[in-house]
């Protein structure tokens, strides 16, 4: 119909209506991209101002049409366009919109942080405290938005802040004020350099300071308590002070290696002498030697982020928004990239991770296409290598101990034991701790892959849909699933000695299913 009146004479950037808006304006309003993409194609102006004094890109991000926004820069539309008062889109969102969106989608397309508007000469950051938008606050923040701008009437944010007696935008304003001093400072910039080495310091104190407070020769427990409580205060207030939020993920990952570094000297040390069989020497040290391989492994190889260019990400938009495709099952807003199948934007890495299966804590990193294999492999290395920690443990209590658990009993077994040797029975705790976890969560990911063919996430999600859903979903009917040995030979890349042929779908380029559907169907028959 649209067509038909421009063929006909109709004036595509006719202003009229009680706004004085163009088509394209009443388009924007009712959030109809379809009509946006016909009446730009059609020739329409997105830059002209309405009777409001907003252009197109203003009225989307007051109407919080983010699929609009995105096709409209992708076309050329400036994002630091400004309206009849000056103010870019940017600055409108931290003023008239609470909430995150459309603020956080905006600074995903590297707008102006600091420009000012033609009449207060406010930046985004002003206006944001103005309205009292505390989430805009703290995203100008983050992105690095300056405090140090001053308005027509010479105020800085913090000034604004003060003045509109808002307590909590006050708080943060200061504390972006500490840490940017902070960073400034010569000796705390060396020291960033070197929070990774000061966490795994830390953390291997913290892992041998527990053994050796348990190891005390004081019978008195609550003592031995106490002493546990203040270092883990102590350890916790100096990784506050000194690693930042950043580096900090790596907690759990340093934790890890700190206990597996104390299990692996104790067994050189005390185990070891009363070892006398070579074949359990080499299985520990082959144990060791896998389990930091194939650490390493999962931790520095790619896990299948999705990369594109911001031609690309323009053009894939553009395509998207033309097709009918652009929400958010097809387009992820936070990379601005077309998400392909069985991928996931994983918050903890800020990325688009490509069969996402889940962002490890042990290893700080996310577990995707690239490294799924290696962390399987590092989760058997860690279980075997506890292993023969437990059997190094026996040995030890059996060679130094004066107790038997078949003359003392269970309990008096127990309590010699740890009495002769705690630092045997901390190291023993590990050890039972890290067997206990890598073992269940290796055979739950061994069982999702082999009989299953998904992800933990895929499985997370059928199951949450079940529950939601009256019709029970199987986790098994799925068209991932190619049945039990194709599925192992498809994810370890591995033919079986020529039984098998394994399927290779590169899954960061993977967005259509038709081909996986005729492959099962082969296997089938």
């Amino acid at each position: 119909m649209l067509v038909y009146y421009i063929s006909k004479g109709a004036v595509v950037d006719q202003l009229g209506g009680d706004l004085n808006s163009t088509p394209l304006h009443w388009a924007i309003r009712q959030g109809h991209l379809p009509m946006v993409i016909l009446l730009l194609k059609c020739g329409a102006d997105p830059s002209l101002i309405d009777g409001e004094g907003f252009t197109s890109i203003h009225l989307a991000v007051l109407f919080q049409h983010m699929p609009i926004i995105a096709y409209l820069i992708s076309k050329g539309q400036n994002i630091d366009t400004t309206d009849f008062n000056g103010q870019t889109p940017l600055m409108l969102s931290a003023q008239k919109v609470m909430g995150q969106e459309p603020t956080k989608f905006l600074l995903k397309f590297n707008p102006s942080l600091n420009a000012v508007d033609n009449v207060q000469k406010n930046t985004a950051l002003h206006w944001a405290i103005t309205s009292g938008n505390i989430s805009a606050v703290d995203l100008l923040l983050e992105a690095g938005a300056s405090m140090d701008i001053k308005n027509v009437k010479g105020e800085t944010p913090l000034d604004l802040a003060v003045q509109t007696q808002n307590r909590f935008i006050v708080y943060m304003l200061t504390e972006e004020e500490r840490m940017r001093s902070r960073r400034n400072s010569r000796l705390l910039r060396i020291m960033e350099k070197y929070e990774l080495f000061l966490l795994v310091a830390s953390s291997l104190t913290l892992v041998w300071a527990i053994g050796y407070v348990m190891n005390l020769s004081s019978d008195s427990w609550l003592l031995k308590g106490c002493l546990l409580l203040f270092l883990l205060l102590g350890t916790a207030l100096f990784v506050r002070q000194f690693v930042g939020l950043k580096n900090l993920r790596y907690l759990p990952t340093a934790l890890l290696l700190s206990s597996v570094f104390w299990m692996s000297v104790t067994w050189f040390f005390l185990f070891l002498p009363d070892t006398t069989n070579t074949i359990s020497e080499i299985a520990v040290m082959v144990s060791l030697v896998g389990f930091l391989y194939y650490f390493y492994k999962t931790w520095r190889t790619d896990p299948g982020y999705i990369k594109s260019s911001e031609k690309e990400k323009k053009e894939n938009i553009v395509a998207l928004a033309e097709a009918g495709c652009l929400d958010f099952r097809t387009f992820c807003t936070s990379c601005l990239v077309r998400k392909p199948l069985r991928s996931v934007h994983c918050l903890a890495c800020d990325s688009c991770v490509a069969r996402y299966d889940q962002h490890s804590l042990c290893i700080g990193q996310c577990i995707g296409m690239g490294n799924h294999r290696y962390y399987l492999l590092f989760l058997l290395f860690l279980a075997m290598t506890s292993v023969w920690l437990l059997y190094g443990s026996l040995l030890y209590w059996s060679n130094h101990c004066s107790t038997s658990y078949h003359q003392d009993g269970a309990w008096t077994y127990v309590t010699q034991i740890t009495y002769c040797s705690p630092w045997v029975s901390y190291i023993f705790m590990l050890a039972c701790f890290h067997i206990a976890w890598t073992s269940l969560w290796l055979t739950i990911q061994l069982y999702q892959i082999a009989f299953l063919g998904l992800t933990s996430h895929e499985r997370m999600n059928l199951l949450m849909q079940s529950k939601s859903s009256k019709h029970p979903v199987s986790l098994r009917r799925t068209s991932y699933n190619l049945g039990c040995f194709q599925n192992l030979a498809d994810f370890f890349q591995c033919t079986c000695f020529g039984m098998f042929k394994p399927n290779i779908v590169d899954w960061t380029k993977q967005y259509k299913l038709f081909h996986l559907v005729k492959e099962k169907n082969v296997h089938s028959v």
